[in-house]
Parts: structure tokens; C-alpha cells; sequence
């Protein structure tokens, strides 16, 4: 779908819900994109070590900054995240909207820098990170930052002599996702995470030894209606939108974050910005 299109189905919807309500405009502009919603999940599992119980991670995506996102809002981010205490910190990709066109300086690193998680940070590439908008742009930033990236990689994650895997894949729009190789030499028997920019990969993902999948790029829909649910949602996050999914051919569990920001039209409406804070429990 063009930006034409989703425009015209986006306001369309919008309006014959709303009756062309001022207030509702104002709403899904100015109040909800900064309504932030902390999503707290539980992720049990037998093959999560006993050192790892009560280990947490925060997940944030999509902050688009740039684009109806400024550092100010970023800054507030950053202090709600370090105020939960993250273990590890992992984001899933889109940083600025257009990194190309972004005036970067040396502020967005910095807060990027003050996340603090001691087992570390780690990040994959978006499809508005990656491709023709500035992938290397973005990789420098997050390496002064501290931010690990994971690029058809994992990482083991490593306390009291107990282990889990953290891995990652290149984008599946403008990349070159490899699961095959992201697990190369991995200890499969160990509980594995795998962040993914684009959920609907979580029909590949299911083929691996793979716990969980942790993704963004859906937005949630970014514009919901009561009854209808998203009007759009981009590619690759048309059939797992939002929330956890479960799957009877595999153990895979996947969760999709509505992200932090915004991108093609500045609202959200029914669908707040939200980061996820999930804690690993040994069973």
C-alpha cells in the first residue's frame, strides 16, 4: 500500500468512526503518541537456568525520532527505562525515522550512552536503519553508545557460570537475514532469544531451536478503530500485529511491541507507545 492509499484509508476510517471529531484529532495527535504504556510479561520455561530467575530485560523499538519524536521525549524514555533496573536492554530497530535527512549530533548518543543494563545492550537493524537510509550512519552511533549489534550473530549471556543465547538477524526488508548462520555453532540446548525487526519472520523462526522472538515494526497498527482493529499495518507485519503469539508446531513464543514512535502519519489512536519489560523465570 502506497502513502496515498494508507492515507486515504487511515482518515477514512478515522472519520466516519469519529463523526470529523476535533477532539478526537487532537487526541490521536498530541495526547495518546505520548502515553506511554509499560508491558510487563512473565517468560517461564524449564530450559531458563536458575541463575536467570527474575532476570530482566527491556525491550524498546521503533522510536522514529525525527519524525513527530524529539530528543526530549527520548530523554524521558531513557530515564523510565533505567528506573526498572533491566538486566539487559535490547532494541529492535528503526532508530530515527529518516537517518539520512536526520541532523545528528552528539546528544542522541549520549542518552543512548546513559541506558544502563549490566549484562549489556543490544540492538538490530531496522528496515527505516538499514538499506539505502544510512545503515553505517546509525551502526557508528550506536557503537559510541554501547550498543551491541546483532547482525546474523548471537551472544551468550553468561551469569554465575550459567548461560542463555541472545541473537539477532539483519533486517528482512533491506537485509540479509541468515538464521542458519545466526545459529552457527550455538548451543541449541541453551534458552535462546532471537530479536527480529519484522514479526511475521517468526514463521521461519518456528523451523529453529528457538524460545522466544521479540519484534516491532507493526507499530500495533499505530490507528485503531473499536470493533475493526488496525486499519494498516506495514510489510512482513500483516499477520502477527501485536502482542504474544504462540505456536503448536513449535515452542517459539513471539511478542510484538508497538513501538515508541511514530511514522507515515503522526497518530496513534487505541494503540499507546509501550515498552516491554519481560522477566525470565526458571521452571
Amino acid at each position: 500500500m502506497n502513502r496515498r492509499s494508507f492515507l486515504k484509508k487511515t482518515f477514512g476510517g478515522i472519520l466516519t468512526f469519529l463523526g470529523v471529531s476535533g477532539g478526537a484529532y487532537f487526541y490521536a495527535r498530541d495526547i495518546e503518541p505520548k502515553a506511554l504504556n509499560i508491558h510487563t510479561e512473565n517468560i517461564k520455561s524449564s530450559t531458563i537456568p536458575k541463575s536467570f530467575h527474575n532476570f530482566k530485560i527491556v525491550q524498546f523499538s521503533d522510536t522514529h525520532i525525527g519524525f513527530h519524536y524529539d530528543l526530549a521525549q527520548f530523554e524521558d524514555l531513557v530515564n523510565v527505562i533505567n528506573k526498572h533496573n533491566p538486566d539487559l536492554i535490547v532494541f529492535t530497530g528503526d532508530l530515527v525515522d529518516e537517518p539520512n535527512r536526520y541532523n545528528w549530533d552528539t546528544k542522541l548518543m549520549k542518552l543512548l550512552q546513559s541506558l544502563k543494563a549490566p549484562y549489556g545492550k543490544f540492538w538490530i537493524y531496522g528496515n527505516h536503519d538499514h538499506g539505502g537510509y544510512g545503515t553505517d550512519i546509525v551502526k557508528e552511533v550506536m557503537d559510541q553508545a554501547d550498543f551491541q549489534l546483532l547482525q546474523n550473530e548471537h551472544k551468550i549471556i553468561q551469569k554465575d557460570n550459567e548461560s542463555i543465547n541472545l541473537a539477532g538477524i539483519d533486517d528482512v526488508m533491506l537485509g540479509n537475514p541468515d538464521l542458519t548462520k545466526t545459529l552457527q555453532q550455538a548451543n541449541t540446548d541453551l534458552f535462546t532469544i532471537l530479536l527480529a525487526h519484522e514479526p511475521d519472520y517468526a514463521d521461519q523462526a518456528i523451523k529453529f531451536p528457538i524460545d522466544v522472538q521479540l519484534s516491532g515494526h507493526s507499530h500495533g497498527g499505530q490507528v485503531r478503530l473499536p470493533f475493526i482493529g488496525h486499519l494498516y499495518t506495514p510489510s512482513y507485519a500483516q499477520k502477527y500485529v501485536k502482542g504474544n503469539y504462540v505456536f503448536d508446531s513449535s515452542n517459539l513464543s513471539l511478542y510484538v511491541n508497538q513501538g515508541i514512535g511514530t511514522t507515515r502519519v503522526p497518530y496513534r489512536f487505541l494503540c499507546k507507545p509501550e515498552i516491554y519489560v519481560f522477566s525470565l523465570k526458571s521452571e
